[in-house]
């Protein structure tokens, strides 16, 4: 089965607790739009490669479509157009004025040096540039792509429209238009909604202890705002593998440690002297399977499955990243009582800053931090307070009662446009 087969069982399941109108069921059945395009490079050698890249636009029932682009070697349709499925759940479980779309190159981005990246960055603009639009899809950076190469394709389809545009795209750099308080959104909303429902989720008011599977933008700063509030961080990991560290890592030191040693070690920094501590190199599968309160999958999808699921022994998990349990796995962590706080809720502080953002470019007009973080807090922890209602209401798991959220949404915005139910009625 395929992610985009896999994504879709979600609705399926989630139909049965929460029936719609058949019409909204089809309508959410395919992408409205995709586009694949050949990407022609001109290496640093003087050779000439060419890339495959991909933009999604799945549904607009709410509004223009939104979703990261994506720089990483196993990015294929497949993937492209279950992620842009996800984004338009996402957007409207926090009731964002948008659809879901999805981007990407199928790279391995660190091969290739900055110059590279750059013509990447352009080549892939230029060639969606008539796709997209600050009123018909707005891209952002996800797995492999950051402000810089945000930046850089805001520049180029400036260019193309000879305008600047900078509401055409989101997580750019500050002076280019980004929005303060993106760098950290996706990490921090996911904090913000472990905050907001602990108590509901079991967890009580004690200190928590966490693990970390990806150690990227989203997993950092969700491990230093978790330090901060006084809990303790086990385990870290990237692709190379995990450190665990009972008595808890100190965030700030190892990311400190990484940038400059490119390997992630348990460590102490005072300014730029760093002391590296006595800690345990373990497996990303070792660090699935550790006795804490909160797992945080915040890496890449699929990474608890079927034959790993039995094995978890968090209280909870908390997906930072986009499809890391399996429906397979989603069924053994519910049978056996762990609540999993899904994707579309968990990661929806980046999309929910990232619309900030274009709401400022849209205005002229930009905010101060402390009112970005604000209005995230606001606006994430209703939204998953009234997911857990959601739960309580239908008895479902959190993941159902979150589509549920969505769909009401999506549900009442095919019924105002007017359905075969409406028009039998006004006959």
């Amino acid at each position: 089965m395929n992610i985009f087969d896999e994504a879709k069982r979600q609705l399926e399941k989630t139909i049965k607790v929460y029936p719609i109108d058949a019409e909204s069921t089809l309508r959410l059945q395919a992408p409205i739009a995709a586009l694949q395009v050949a990407l022609p490079v001109r290496m640093d050698d003087g050779s000439l490669r060419i890339f495959q890249g991909y933009r999604v636009r799945y549904n607009d029932l709410l509004g223009p479509t939104k979703g990261g682009i994506r720089f990483h070697p196993g990015v294929n349709l497949d993937e492209v157009q279950s992620l842009a499925f996800w984004m338009t759940f996402k957007c409207a479980v926090v009731g964002l004025p948008y659809g879901g779309g999805k981007g990407g190159v199928t790279v391995n981005p660190k091969e290739l040096s900055l110059l590279e990246i750059e013509r990447l960055s352009r080549s892939y603009m230029s060639a969606i540039a008539d796709f997209i639009g600050p009123t018909v899809d707005i891209p952002a950076p996800d797995v492999y792509t950051n402000s810089m190469i945000m930046g850089w394709m805001m520049d180029e389809y400036s260019k193309i429209q000879r305008a600047y545009t900078p509401s055409i795209i989101t997580g750019k750099p500050i002076a280019m238009g980004g929005s303060l308080g993106r760098d950290d959104a996706t990490g921090r909303g996911g904090f913000y909604v472990l905050q907001g429902i602990k108590d509901r989720l079991g967890l009580g008011s004690k200190p928590l202890k966490i693990a970390i599977q990806g150690f990227g933008n989203a997993g950092f700063h969700f491990a230093r705002l978790a330090a901060e509030a006084g809990h303790l961080v086990v385990a870290v990991s990237d692709s190379k593998g995990a450190i665990h560290k009972e008595d808890g890592l100190d965030p700030v030191s190892v990311n400190h440690v990484k940038q400059e040693q490119k390997e992630l070690k348990a460590a102490y920094c005072k300014g730029s002297v760093c002391q590296v501590l006595e800690h345990h190199k373990i497996t990303n599968e070792e660090l699935l399977e550790l006795e804490v309160d909160v797992l945080v999958p915040a890496a890449l999808e699929g990474v608890l499955t079927k034959a790993n699921a039995a094995k978890v022994k968090a209280k909870c998990v908390l997906e930072l990243a986009n499809g890391p349990t399996t429906n397979e796995a989603d069924e053994i962590l519910e049978k056996r009582g762990i609540n999993v706080v899904p994707d579309i809720l968990a990661n929806s502080g980046g999309v929910t800053v990232s619309y900030f953002e274009w709401v400022q470019n849209r205005a002229g007009y930009y905010w101060e931090l402390d009112r970005v973080h604000e209005r995230l807090q606001k606006r994430i922890v209703a939204a998953a307070k009234s997911v857990m209602d959601l739960k309580e209401k239908h008895g479902t798991s959190i993941r159902t009662a979150a589509y549920v959220s969505a769909l009401q949404r999506l549900n009442e915005a095919v019924a105002a446009k007017g359905t075969l139910t409406y028009y039998l009625n006004r006959r």
